[in-house]
């Protein structure tokens, strides 16, 4: 589903309606690695002339969560997650178009099995870390998973 716009776009109208509005666009997945952009637009703009905040971390999470999600849903049993806990962090002012990219689908998977394996929750840190159309990075984020 991640993989095809426009079912992505549904999926985003109907279950994540404020990230349809924000305009982030899933741009790569596979079991490793996703990556999601955030345009820099007119209704993501805040008073100082830079992306807000909650945008910045719906891209972020989004580009872990979506992996996590496609791990689960192709786990051999039934397993939930959720996200516990976030820290993040401003190196520069957001003010293009960023792209988040979380490279932790191994440690995920890792994860996934162990909860399967042991049948207890486990917990995973994962990293987003966002780089502008300049190529520099705009915001660093890390969420922390529990599956």
């Amino acid at each position: 589903m991640a993989s095809s716009p426009g079912k992505m776009k549904m999926y985003m109208l109907t279950h994540l309606p404020m990230a349809f509005l924000a305009g982030l666009r899933v741009t790569e997945i596979d079991n490793t690695r996703a990556a999601v952009s955030v345009p820099f637009k007119f209704l993501n703009k805040n008073p100082f002339r830079s992306m807000y905040f909650a945008v910045l971390s719906m891209a972020a999470e989004l580009s872990s969560g979506i992996l996590a999600l496609a791990l689960v849903y192709e786990a051999e049993k039934p397993v939930s997650m959720l996200v516990l806990n976030m820290k993040a962090g401003f190196l520069k002012k957001a003010r293009t178009k960023i792209v988040f990219t979380c490279n932790d689908g191994e440690n995920i998977y890792a994860a996934i099995a162990k909860s399967i394996e042991t049948g207890e929750g486990q917990t995973v840190e994962v990293r987003s870390s966002g780089i502008d159309a300049n190529g520099g990075n705009s915001r660093r984020i890390q969420l922390y998973l529990d599956i």
